[in-house]
């Protein structure tokens, strides 16, 4: 169903079901100033094939977690410390902006397949927990994808796609 063999019943043991970590912050050292620590089938073997999986988000200030899609998950965020903004933009052709700040305590629902993000507004940290649909939702990281594939995606193409000189797209492929 998702890659992932079933471990046969009688081998299964109470570490198959259990993860432990979700209480330390991430390394949001890094260029976008944010950390996701997954919970997923990979390290929970027992949600396999259950449908359902959690991240713990970590954002220093000003982070982001980049633009991106889960291909097979919805996602329910909820911020446990700080404030975010938080948006999706729907499908063609309407291609609307979501968006809105959240607190403390607050909930957002971003639907299957939506390119979505969440951004730090503030000067101290932000910790977000969130559910996903799948147990192995999967992720896409929009500028990864695009500018940093493996042959490169041909320069007139992106230039094209993107309306920009060659130059830009030169310029963004060589920072991913």
């Amino acid at each position: 169903m998702n890659g992932m063999a079933c471990k046969n019943p009688a081998m299964v043991q109470a570490s198959d079901f259990a993860f432990s970590g979700l209480h330390i912050p991430g390394n949001t050292s890094n260029s976008v100033g944010s950390r996701v620590t997954p919970v997923a089938v990979t390290q929970i073997p027992g949600l396999n094939t259950l449908g359902i999986s959690m991240v713990r988000i970590d954002y220093a200030p000003w982070g982001i977690n980049s633009l991106h899609t889960h291909p097979r998950a919805t996602e329910i965020l909820t911020v446990i410390e700080g404030s975010l903004e938080v948006g999706f933009v729907t499908s063609n052709p309407e291609n609307r902006h979501i968006t809105k700040i959240l607190k403390k305590g607050d909930v957002f629902v971003f639907p299957v397949g939506l390119i979505h993000y969440q951004r730090n507004i503030g000067y101290g940290n932000v910790v977000a927990i969130a559910a996903l649909s799948s147990q192995n939702p999967g992720v896409i990281t929009i500028a990864n994808t695009v500018f940093g594939s493996k042959p490169d995606i041909n320069t007139d193409l992106l230039a094209k796609a993107f309306q920009v000189d060659k130059s830009v797209v030169w310029q963004l492929q060589t920072k991913f």
